[in-house]
């Protein structure tokens, strides 16, 4: 895949996050790093990140990340990502994903115009915790509408917040964008329109969007709204005792 500015800002991102600068192998590659303070995963955890073909894996501790060499040593960039392929050669607890990471620049953006109005709020603002309550809480946590630093753009039906939409301001000026549907008001283009404006109010600042997501159907409204889908992200916890069943 070619080296694009996108995958360029999109690896140093996550290099950042990793606490490791310039980790990114070459296509192909694999790089295990031990960082306690990743920010690939939760703490403790391993944490796989994949773009433009290679992938980034941090490990709390030099053990674990033995044990994730010895593990995946061998295996292709692809199948660090699937959920099934980690879980054969490694005593999984717990896992977070795969969930596929996409960004849009000025020149690849496309805005949409949506079938409603869309009204600006304050990030805290109480309507949008209705909403979270109404979409439940799976879906409210995937959205993680309550951490955005952004304003808040929303649809309004018959009073109620049903669709909004923002970011969370991450380093080297990236916005997380945060998306959110109440379930009646899903299939009517209420997230594309909402979070157009989002990623034009983030561009407009000079910030990279960024579209983290598990659902297929919130990966089509990236893809709608002009975002490449450059690679993708898992994290997982091993099992406790699970590192010295592996063998060296």
């Amino acid at each position: 895949m070619p080296t694009h500015p996108l995958l360029l800002a999109a690896r140093e991102l996550w290099e950042q996050l990793a606490h490791a600068p310039g980790s990114f192998p070459p296509p192909g590659g694999v790089t295990v790093i031990v960082s306690p303070d990743s920010g690939l995963c939760p703490p403790g955890w391993i944490g796989v990140v994949a773009l433009g073909g290679s992938a980034l894996v941090s490990a709390p501790d030099e053990e674990a990340a033995a044990a994730v060499r010895t593990a995946l040593g061998g295996l292709p960039v692809e199948a660090l990502l699937d959920a099934a392929s980690v879980r054969g050669v490694l005593p999984v607890a717990g896992m977070l994903g795969p969930a596929a990471l996409s960004y849009a620049s000025p020149e690849g953006f496309r805005p949409v115009t949506g079938p409603a109005t869309v009204e600006r709020l304050p990030g805290g603002h109480p309507d949008l915790r209705a909403l979270e309550e109404a979409s439940g809480e799976d879906d409210s946590a995937e959205a993680s509408l309550d951490e955005i630093t952004s304003p808040a753009f929303v649809v309004r039906e018959r009073g109620r917040v049903v669709a909004a939409a923002g970011y969370q301001a991450w380093p080297r000026r990236t916005a997380h964008l945060s998306v959110l549907t109440a379930p009646e008001a899903r299939g009517r283009g209420l997230a594309r329109a909402t979070a157009s404006t989002a990623v034009a109010d983030a561009l407009a600042t000079g910030l990279l969007p960024q579209w983290r997501a598990r659902p297929a159907a919130s990966r089509r409204v990236a893809a709608t709204l002009g975002f490449e889908e450059l690679g993708a992200q898992l994290s997982y916890e091993i099992a406790q005792g699970g590192r010295a069943a592996i063998p060296a």
